[in-house]
């Protein structure tokens, strides 16, 4: 059965976002699956570029070991998205905007665009716009 845009995506903010489980963050990924963040900088801490199921696993458990110190997590009830179909089936886009309670501060917003192209069911590529600064 095949999933919805909406389940598909759903359950890779879940798996990464919300939870930081790189092992299902992973399994939403085709075994040759690609993630790219084309506006981060090499180097970045955040992965540009990873390919493959299972460099999408290790790299995004690394990253997120790195981050445990960021105890941030998305205010869901705040947060908000849409999601864009297109003409073509199996690509649609995530127009998200993202808040973080602040430090008894102001909230923090983040605006960001996905790119899922999809096939059986699972992201075969996905591309993360963002601004690079979000990842420092």
């Amino acid at each position: 059965m095949s999933r919805t845009p909406q389940e598909i995506f759903e359950n890779y903010v879940y798996s990464g976002t919300v939870t930081r489980n790189a092992d299902a963050l992973a399994e939403n990924f085709t075994a040759d699956g690609v993630f790219e963040a084309p506006l981060l900088p090499a180097g970045a801490a955040f992965p540009r570029r990873l390919v493959g199921r299972e460099e999408i696993r290790s790299a995004m458990a690394a990253y997120y070991e790195q981050q445990v110190k960021d105890d941030r997590s998305p205010n869901l009830e705040k947060s908000r998205y849409v999601l864009h179909t297109t003409s073509e089936p199996d690509v649609f886009i995530a127009e998200i905007d993202t808040v973080f309670d602040g430090d008894g501060e102001d909230d923090v917003a983040v605006s960001l665009v996905q790119i899922f192209r999809i096939r059986d069911g699972k992201i075969a590529r996905l591309r993360d716009y963002f601004a690079p600064e979000l990842m420092s």
